[in-house]
């Protein structure tokens, strides 16, 4: 039996299917959740800079 694996990056690998998880496993599933919530950490981030930005230029053009 074959299982799909969606990594972070958009690759697809096709895999056969195991009935338990290694240490290694774990192990890497582990690294990419990390690196899922290091990347969703700087989108917040981003995302809090431009409501910043965009709160500025609303009280700029307020003035006007």
């Amino acid at each position: 039996m074959y299982a799909c694996i969606f990594l972070i990056h958009g690759d697809v690998d096709v895999v056969e299917e195991e009935t338990h998880f290694t240490s290694a496993n774990v192990h890497v599933l582990i690294g990419e959740i990390m690196v899922c919530n290091r990347d969703l950490q700087k989108i917040k981030e981003d995302i809090n800079d431009i409501e910043k930005r965009l709160k500025n230029i609303i009280d700029v053009l307020g003035r006007i």
